[in-house]
């Protein structure tokens, strides 16, 4: 029985490495923007398109949460029939939502762009951007359902290659495209669909040689079957819920930011990039946790399931202490990477105290989530995500027309305060009795 702290380690560590790589490939993509010479309004459209393309995606992560979940499970009890069909469902469901977004991107985007109420030319430079980063959607999906079987069978080394070969390419195209070719902001979208599809590939060559005895063992009659299809269903209906409202908070949070003015929203846009940067450093503990959980819930090895979420806890603790002395000590040049406008700048430094706050406040619900992924306890999630998106509202119209954009980052922070608590109370303490429990 290998120690824990190793077993953890194995996981998170690739995680951690494959998902820096994402937050850093939004800041590059935000310094191309930023030497484009379109000022602001360029770094707003980025923002603007970013956010809604967040929106969209993240609403279709459930299949990511939702099959890492099952998979581990299955995988923890030595089924492999099942840890198959899971794929089977999950890549069907992954093709079924990528069709649903290509025929209808027209009106999608339409709507999208019309609820994001920015300045004409940051509009029309985001119009851009999106309906050319559409045609990416099916790659998109596609790695979500893959990534997460991957997660589930306690392999966090693939994803963490495919990511990172994923993003180089990104970089590389967009900097071609935009430099190069003089495409502009459409360029970096492109180099986005490019790299997207060239990662697709690449998981399916991976899978086909390290997992193909499972390939062959998917049954399509078995993965159609009526109770575990539904299971699987709730479970991703529940992830979908939570993570929509999830979505709903980050892109209010730039539509709202758009309110104050272009200066305000590519501020705000900047600034969320270094909390970015500490939530996927974070998450990689929290990929940790859904394998480990769901690994030693199949088992039904509950000892070491309370052992590895007390580990995980120190762990992610441990990241969000090292994130606040970061940020105090060095926001100022880690800004400076993003944007050479000196009004930026000058503006962040009348907010970036919320940022140092927010991994304080945040590791504690961000490890649950990964937790409750693991135990597929996703009801809990969806409600205490729902009630938590109502008291981000509450705070933020309730206090707009005193504070302005400060109201908008105390809305963002009470929003993952009271996801906290909620959490907390509703797993009694995050107690293995209470996640290893049928529901």
């Amino acid at each position: 029985m290998k120690p824990m702290n190793k077993e953890i380690l194995r996981l998170a560590v690739p995680n951690i490495i494959s998902n820096i790589t994402v937050p850093l490939l939004g800041m590059i993509d935000i310094a191309i923007a930023g030497r484009m010479g379109g000022g602001d309004s360029t770094i707003g459209a980025l923002a603007v398109g970013t956010a809604i393309f967040n929106f969209i995606y993240w609403n279709f992560a459930f299949l990511r949460m939702g099959t890492s979940g099952l998979t581990a499970q299955a995988y923890g009890a030595g089924n492999k029939q099942e840890v198959a069909n899971i794929l089977g469902r999950s890549i069907s469901a992954a093709l079924v939502a990528a069709l649903v977004l290509l025929v209808f991107n027209r009106p999608i985007g339409t709507f999208a762009l019309k609820i994001m109420k920015a300045s004409p030319e940051v509009m029309s430079l985001a119009a851009e951007y999106f309906f050319a980063r559409i045609w990416a959607a099916p790659a998109a999906i596609g790695i979500f359902a893959l990534h997460g079987w991957f997660i589930g069978m306690q392999d966090s080394t693939t994803p963490m290659v495919v990511t990172i070969l994923n993003n180089i390419t990104n970089i590389a195209c967009s900097v071609w495209f935009v430099f190069g070719l003089d495409m502009g902001v459409a360029g970096i979208a492109w180099g986005t669909v490019v790299a997207q599809y060239f990662a697709l590939a690449l998981s399916l060559v991976i899978m086909a040689i390290k997992y193909g005895s499972y390939l062959r063992e998917i049954n399509l009659a078995e993965c159609l079957r009526m109770e575990p299809l539904v299971r699987f269903l709730r479970i991703n209906s529940d992830a979908f819920l939570r993570t929509l409202c999830i979505c709903v908070v980050y892109t209010c949070f730039t539509a709202f930011s758009a309110r104050f003015g272009d200066t305000i929203l590519a501020t705000n846009e900047l600034l969320m990039q270094l909390f970015m940067l500490y939530s996927y450093l974070l998450d990689g503990f929290c990929y940790a946790a859904e394998s480990l959980t769901g690994r030693f819930i199949g088992e039904g090895n509950k000892p070491r399931l309370q052992e590895s979420i007390r580990r995980l806890l120190g762990w992610s603790a441990a990241v969000a202490g090292i994130s606040i002395v970061v940020y105090l000590l060095w926001w100022r040049p880690l800004l400076g990477l993003f944007s050479d406008s000196s009004t930026i700048l000058a503006c962040a430094e009348d907010y970036v105290g919320w940022v140092v706050m927010v991994p304080l406040l945040s590791f504690v619900p961000f490890l649950i989530d990964g937790i409750l992924i693991g135990a597929t306890k996703t009801r809990i999630m969806r409600n205490t995500t729902f009630w938590s998106l109502m008291a981000f509202f509450v705070f933020f119209f309730g206090l707009e027309w005193a504070m302005g954009n400060k109201a908008l980052w105390l809305a963002y922070t009470g929003f993952i305060v009271v996801r906290g608590v909620l959490m907390v109370v509703a797993t009694k303490g995050v107690k293995a009795e209470l996640l290893i429990s049928k529901e």
